[in-house]
């Protein structure tokens, strides 16, 4: 799955939160809001910004300069042509500076020491996609945000769903209230987990992407990894055949929704499908039985559409065999957070990273928010947003 998509499903999370809220707030929120980017990364390569994404208005694709301004894509082309410098410049190290976001669902890219390649096609821009060795960013040091802003407040989320790269933390002050941070790595965090993934046996440490002159660029998450070549196509299979055996003779309950407690799914495999039966016993969706780039990234064997029974029913999955609490609790979503990576066969990428973090919080994978485990801030009447370029250590 392309990072584009990868960003679109947490930010479709995020968007379909913000519709359910009040309206009350609704007049609370300004075209543009500050965001504060402080650098405390200890390097000496300067930054530069991009705040890219789609104008909640009118859908329209393009990017924000420093004031919040909206400026729309040019048409691209086939083969991509070059997309306009968007680039906004960073803070040095020790230094903040504050821009205006305005209202989108996007990304807020920073780089440093050189400024990232994007190009158009004719269906809009070319997100990078360093899991591909020919992709002009390969070689670059960077990293995003993901937020949506829009009349409801800010969702703004410190992500890895992609990648482990450049540490960074991301934070929400409410009007009137006190600033709420999540993303922060634990001290020695940031080299703790390179050296954890090393030496993970099993093609784990092969994540790691680093640059000729040595420095670490980041470590690729476990389904790009397999996209790359890195990672064995096989390295969920055994926990999922024994899932398979396990609900073969043993029913799965999945209660999908903590505010429904009454709406419960029952699901029971037969050959290579798991069928999932409502309360009348009638069946309600089927799945096949997953490999590890489905598991990994949330999609194909383990699409997730945006209704109210597949769906929910696939997260609950997903986040089940990425924290590998399927063959112990047949009550999903399980809600016990240290019983969570304790199989040997599971997502040791997202296991390290939840380890590393400050706060325990992380979006290590794309449904990494079933059971509010994942690194995101949110406030309806938001008053600023905060980014802070972490110690590289």
């Amino acid at each position: 799955m392309s990072a584009l998509r990868k960003a679109l499903t947490l930010l479709a999370v995020t968007t379909a939160l913000a519709a359910g809220l009040p309206a009350a707030a609704d007049a609370a929120v300004p075209a543009t809001i500050p965001l504060k980017i402080t650098n405390n990364s200890g390097r000496s390569d300067p930054v530069y910004l991009y705040d890219l994404g789609t104008l909640l208005a009118n859908g329209r694709q393009g990017w924000a300069d420093a004031n919040g301004t909206f400026h729309a894509w040019p048409a691209g082309g086939n083969p991509p042509t070059p997309a306009p410098d968007a680039s906004i410049p960073g803070p040095a190290n020790g230094q903040s500076i504050t821009i205006r976001m305005p209202k989108f669902s996007g990304r807020l890219y920073f780089s440093y020491g050189q400024k990232l390649v994007f190009k158009l096609t004719t269906g809009g821009l070319v997100q990078p996609a360093v899991q591909n060795p020919s992709d002009p960013n390969r070689n670059i040091l960077f990293n995003w945000t993901e937020y949506t802003l829009n009349d409801a407040g800010l969702w703004i989320n410190s992500t890895q769903v992609d990648m482990f790269s450049a540490p960074y933390a991301v934070g929400v002050q409410p009007t009137g209230g006190a600033t709420r941070t999540t993303g922060h790595l634990k001290p020695g965090g940031y080299n703790g987990f390179y050296s954890a993934l090393r030496g993970q046996p099993g093609g784990w440490a092969n994540l790691i992407q680093t640059r000729s002159d040595g420095t670490v660029l980041r470590a690729l998450a476990p389904g790009h990894g397999i996209e790359a070549g890195a990672l064995p196509r096989t390295v969920m299979d055994d926990y999922v055949n024994r899932v398979w055996s396990k609900y073969s003779g043993s029913t799965l309950t999945v209660t999908p929704f903590g505010d429904q407690p009454n709406t419960k799914y029952y699901g029971r495999v037969s050959g290579n499908t798991m069928n999932f039966t409502n309360g009348s016993g009638a069946v309600v969706t089927s799945f096949q039985k997953p490999d590890a780039d489905s598991i990994f990234g949330c999609y194909k064997l383990l699409d997730a559409p945006n209704d109210l029974v597949r769906g929910p029913i696939s997260r609950t999955l997903c986040a089940g065999y990425n924290r590998g609490t399927l063959l112990v609790n047949p009550n999903q979503p399980d809600s016990n957070p240290g019983g969570f990576y304790k199989d040997a066969v599971t997502n040791h990428y997202a296991r390290k990273i939840h380890a590393q973090m400050a706060d325990g919080k992380a979006y290590a994978f794309a449904f990494d928010d079933v059971g509010n485990y994942e690194s995101l801030v949110h406030d309806g009447n938001p008053a600023q947003a905060f980014i802070t370029l972490d110690p590289f250590s």
